[in-house]
């Protein structure tokens, strides 16, 4: 255990966008993705929507994973695996409602396994793993996830009791939000959004606006500020000592995970570069000759 100095490293974006039906959470997904990629064949989509993401195949030639039942966690982990392996730049995941709520998806299963309080102990890894598998993509990954009106009953002050409205919940587990670089709210048909959450700090308590590329330029100037992975593989690649490699490791102490591979393979290159060098007693020393001729 040690401390260390914080410092601001690159990240990939994990975005939200929850809204009720009609609202626009497709549409504004891909736009939020092109001004992140500046390339529509950089962006896939896993399409869990019936084929919905065709409907704007007008916008450019993105690439579509269809996605049907059953919904279940490793089949959701699976499609963003085959777009991290397609090298795609940004996944869109339209949407996770039905790794919750659909048909194969953890309610379903909980039910299935009985109901039980007990039988989550076996439904929450594998919800937790599909968690992981959007939190440490290689990838900027945009989710969507559908939105419902939430009541609750309450009881007056004269003992009557009335029906409040809370406003939208989104329909996966709770606390996915908090996962988050920001999720957006969409809250009309005129695709006005507002920020729900936001660590940039970029949106946060501003006006409703309308997301588009511009967006998505504004989010990836945020992620790129910061130490750099490439930056930190290049100064590993060309350094020509252990020392040197323990100072990169410190330095690069926020990405410990990621450069800790180059690390190792450094190392072993340079040690195995160590091991063929001749020492000094060791080279023979040319043959001295004598006056008269003969050689020592």
């Amino acid at each position: 255990m040690k401390l260390q100095i914080a410092q601001r490293n690159q990240v990939k974006l994990r975005l939200g966008l929850s809204g009720a039906s009609g609202f626009g959470k497709t549409y504004s997904a891909l736009l939020l993705a092109y001004g992140i990629t500046n390339d529509w064949s950089k962006i896939a989509i896993i399409d869990t929507e019936n084929n919905s993401a065709n409907l704007y195949a007008h916008l450019g030639g993105f690439n579509v994973l269809p996605l049907n039942e059953p919904y279940t966690p490793e089949r959701y982990i699976n499609a963003i695996k085959t777009c991290e392996n397609a090298s795609m730049e940004v996944i869109i995941i339209d949407s996770i409602t039905h790794e919750w709520q659909g048909k194969g998806g953890c309610l379903q299963i909980h039910e299935q396994l009985g109901g039980r309080f007990q039988d989550w102990a076996k439904v929450s890894p594998r919800h937790q793993a599909f968690l992981d598998a959007i939190l440490q993509s290689t990838c900027h990954v945009l989710t969507t996830v559908r939105s419902k009106i939430d009541y609750s009953m309450d009881s007056t002050s004269n003992g009557k009791t009335r029906v409040v409205k809370h406003g939208l919940k989104a329909i996966t587990r709770e606390g996915f939000e908090y996962e988050l670089t920001a999720n957006f709210e969409l809250i009309n048909e005129n695709h006005m959004a507002k920020a729900s959450k936001d660590r940039t700090g970029l949106f946060m308590n501003k006006p409703e606006f309308i997301i588009n590329s511009a967006t998505g330029r504004k989010l990836l100037q945020f992620c790129n500020q910061g130490l750099s992975v490439d930056q930190a593989r290049k100064e590993i690649e060309t350094c020509t000592t252990i020392e040197g490699l323990k100072h990169l490791y410190q330095k690069y102490i926020g990405l410990k995970g990621l450069i800790h591979p180059l690390i190792i393979n450094r190392k072993a290159e340079l040690e195995a570069i160590t091991s063929q060098v001749v020492s000094r007693k060791e080279i023979i020393n040319p043959l001295q000759t004598k006056e008269h001729g003969t050689n020592s």
